[in-house]
């Protein structure tokens, strides 16, 4: 479950009294609304379906793999499906691959999903190992599903221009200038991130 509307407030406010950039973001487009997924693995094999398409064009694969597979589409029945019954679902080869490597870790017990480590890049390495979920995956897992307070993930490109905004830069940091930016900004990064979409988004700033 990832962080509270209490909790992103709270981060922000204590942000805000040594950053007066965060508190002028937050006084003119507001706080942002919570980002909420259920921890587990449907929410892992989620973001893998959604790697490098729309939003719209995510869901309408997820929608047609549940249709065959069922609800949260279990790993049991995604590993024994044929290729081309996941491929009419809108699921590349690669895509299989990782779905399939995903489901395999489950499935053995290699990668249970409550047991996290709790160092913050020690849970990063831990998810990494599934084929097809890099680091900008795990900590939006992380963020989303674990409401880990500190997660920063620079190599986001909405929170990179989110960031152009909020810190009035003269041009969109790269992922290693991102995160130095925001160095000083720890534990509360959770919520800064939160933040740098909202702002993204909001055509007024």
């Amino acid at each position: 479950m990832g962080l509270t509307a209490e909790q992103i407030a709270a981060s922000l406010d204590a942000l805000g009294t040594h950053e007066p950039a965060v508190a002028r973001a937050v006084a003119a487009a507001g706080y942002p609304e919570p980002r909420i997924r259920e921890r587990g693995y449907a929410t892992l094999l989620r973001t893998i379906v959604g790697q490098q398409v729309s939003v719209a064009a995510a869901a309408s694969v997820w929608n047609k793999l549940e249709a065959v597979l069922g609800p949260n589409c279990p790993a049991e029945l995604l590993i024994e499906q044929e290729f081309d019954a996941l491929r009419a679902c809108g699921l590349s080869r690669q895509k299989q691959g990782y779905a399939r490597s995903l489901a395999a870790l489950i499935l053995s017990g290699e990668l249970p999903l409550d047991a996290l480590p709790g160092d913050d890049e020690e849970a990063i390495a831990y998810l990494t190992r599934v084929k097809g979920i890099g680091r900008w995956s795990a900590e939006i897992y992380l963020l989303f599903a674990e409401g880990r307070p500190d997660i920063w993930p620079a190599g986001d490109l909405a929170v990179q221009a989110g960031l152009h905004k909020i810190l009035e830069l003269d041009a969109r940091p790269a992922e290693k200038e991102a995160r130095r930016l925001a160095e000083t900004w720890s534990p509360h990064r959770g919520a800064a991130a939160l933040l740098t979409w909202h702002v993204y988004d909001n055509p007024a700033l």
